[in-house]
């Protein structure tokens, strides 16, 4: 029999079940990602060590939700580029439209996780001010943008840089 640290993660399987859950309620699934050497993304879009990336099936060819790592081709201002994200780098997956998500603990990149610690969460709108998290635990707070989106285009890449001009798009940043 195998015991509760044996077990896999749960946080592949969280994943693809709240990426299913937005895709069949039409909502656009982004996870927010901690960079580090394993992580495989234009270091260009990374801003204080950390990515969102919209994983929408218009936004990316070639998804493969597996155990270990997020795998998928995208496009970042107009280049092709393929993207991968080992599981334990997710902090977050949500619904671009409404904020409704998960938020999981960041592990250390040698160190196991404890899955059980696993929160959450709703992102709150960008309008909203975000709560502050629980003491003595990390949280997730969406930092609203500078600029407003307004005529919000259907653009199915992810954020852009601001030294791009084009308008921000909500972030999560990880609060202690």
């Amino acid at each position: 029999m195998m015991s509760a640290l044996d077990s896999t993660s749960t946080r592949p399987y969280l994943i693809r079940a709240l990426y299913e859950w937005c895709t069949d309620n039409g909502l656009t699934p982004y996870i927010a990602v901690v960079v580090d050497e394993r992580v495989q993304v234009p270091r260009e879009f990374v801003q204080n060590g950390e990515i969102v990336l919209n994983i929408s099936f218009d936004a990316t060819s070639s998804l493969k939700l597996g155990n270990d790592f997020v795998e998928f081709k995208a496009r970042f201002g107009g280049v092709a580029r393929e993207i991968i994200v080992p599981m334990d780098r997710i902090i977050a997956i949500y619904a671009r439209e409404n904020g409704q998500g998960m938020a999981f603990p960041v592990s250390a990149p040698a160190a196991p996780t404890d899955e059980a610690t696993t929160d959450q969460v709703q992102v709150e709108a960008p309008s909203v001010a975000p709560t502050p998290a629980e003491p003595g635990r990390g949280g997730i707070q969406l930092v609203q943008s500078s600029e407003p989106e307004e005529g919000q285009d259907n653009d199915p890449e992810p954020p852009v840089p601001p030294s791009s001009g084009k308008h921000k798009r909500p972030a999560l940043k990880r609060i202690k």
